[in-house]
């Protein structure tokens, strides 16, 4: 099941498993990066064989319609510059899903992460019929929280000690966006 959505300054497309030298780069390159917010990994997961594992097990999550991940790339030069998915994905009664990004150091902060989550929504409401998004973020990680909020995300309130991250429990926001909501705009 193959996915493209093309924005101005980024487009995002299914990973497949020929991106995975792509991907080991982009997670090796990011790993202290990206290590403040998301668990740490160990050495394996840097490797093109995880990342090409990582891409197979995701696509069988795809398959079922459970999880859809996708590179994000830059519109201009086709690098990747980050991924992003929707995971979780509930059919009914809740028609739900979760998105989480990331998004490489040199390019994060211009807008890329925005329209990426826009994007992906777009296709949750579009493609999946969701009535619902749902994003997490750390209190501490304010250019994720910015993301969020111009792509439409409400904060609805604090999860306390949701996920172990570096060696301790560490509150998170949640964020929530309803299909209604972007009818209004």
């Amino acid at each position: 099941m193959y996915h493209l959505m093309e924005g101005k300054k980024c487009y995002l497309r299914t990973l497949r498993e020929e991106d995975a030298i792509r991907m080991a780069f982009l997670v090796g390159r990011n790993r202290h990066y990206w290590s403040e917010f998301e668990p740490r990994h160990e050495d394996a997961y840097y490797t093109v064989e995880t990342q090409r594992e990582r891409i197979r097990e995701i696509l069988i999550e795809t398959s079922k319609g459970r999880e859809f991940n996708f590179g994000i790339f830059d519109a201009k030069t086709s690098e990747l510059i980050g991924n992003i998915s929707m995971y979780g994905v509930k059919r009914h009664p809740f028609l739900s899903a979760f998105v989480g990004y990331s998004i490489d150091k040199d390019w994060a902060g211009f807008g890329y992460g925005t329209e990426a989550v826009r994007l992906v929504t777009s296709f949750g409401w579009k493609k999946l019929r969701l009535h619902r998004i749902e994003a997490y973020v750390s209190p501490r990680n304010i250019g994720s929280i910015k993301v969020l909020e111009k792509a439409g995300f409400t904060r609805e309130g604090l999860l306390r000690e949701l996920l172990f991250i570096n060696g301790k429990w560490e509150d998170h926001y949640m964020y929530g966006m309803l299909e209604h909501d972007v009818k209004r705009r």
